[in-house]
């Protein structure tokens, strides 16, 4: 049995779910979002819990037990209260403009880089920090990472945008004689 799978889902007050044979709908204060119905797995309603059971013992029907179950609960955890990650830009003479659904950016290139998100996701900046929040998790993950491709961290000098919470492995430059 999969250890997250067989979790029920705490629907709170204020949040529809409703089960279709091929998508599963979930509407909340934030918005509504849509999550494939999987063929090997079943979804139950029984008052504030959301029950995922698997149909047989098949491999299949393993693999996707408890992605449904994690699918569905980060649909209710994105129309309730939604997703966000911070992004961190470093580097001399790097600024970063803009909001909404665009920025701008100077990341040490001879042009400015633009970045739209996408519809569905807000970009908020704070000096040199980014902000990407939505009610999608897979969304705002995609976003993040598309921003964060733009100019990776390098390893020298720590220049470039990074995860808030990410480690950048320092390496030591050339030693002189």
């Amino acid at each position: 049995m999969s250890r997250i799978g067989k979790l029920p889902i705490q629907v709170p007050s204020g949040v529809t779910i409703t089960v279709d044979s091929d998508v599963i709908s979930v509407k909340g204060a934030k918005g509504e979002l849509t999550v494939p119905h999987l063929s090997d797995v079943t979804v139950t309603l029984e008052g504030d819990q959301a029950i995922v059971t698997r149909k047989d013992d098949q491999k299949i029907a393993k693999a996707q037990h408890g992605l449904q179950r994690s699918l569905l609960n980060n649909a209710v955890n994105g129309v309730t209260s939604g997703f966000e990650k911070k992004l961190e830009v470093n580097g001399v003479g790097f600024r970063v403009s803009g909001g909404g659904q665009e920025i701008e950016m100077q990341l040490g290139f001879s042009h400015p880089v633009k970045y739209k998100a996408p519809a569905g996701v807000q970009l908020t900046v704070n000096k040199m920090e980014i902000a990407v929040s939505g009610i999608d998790k897979q969304q705002v993950g995609q976003v993040a990472a598309e921003i964060r491709s733009l100019k990776k961290p390098e390893p020298y000098k720590g220049k470039g945008i990074k995860y808030a919470d990410e480690q950048i492995l320092r390496k030591a430059g050339k030693t002189g004689k």
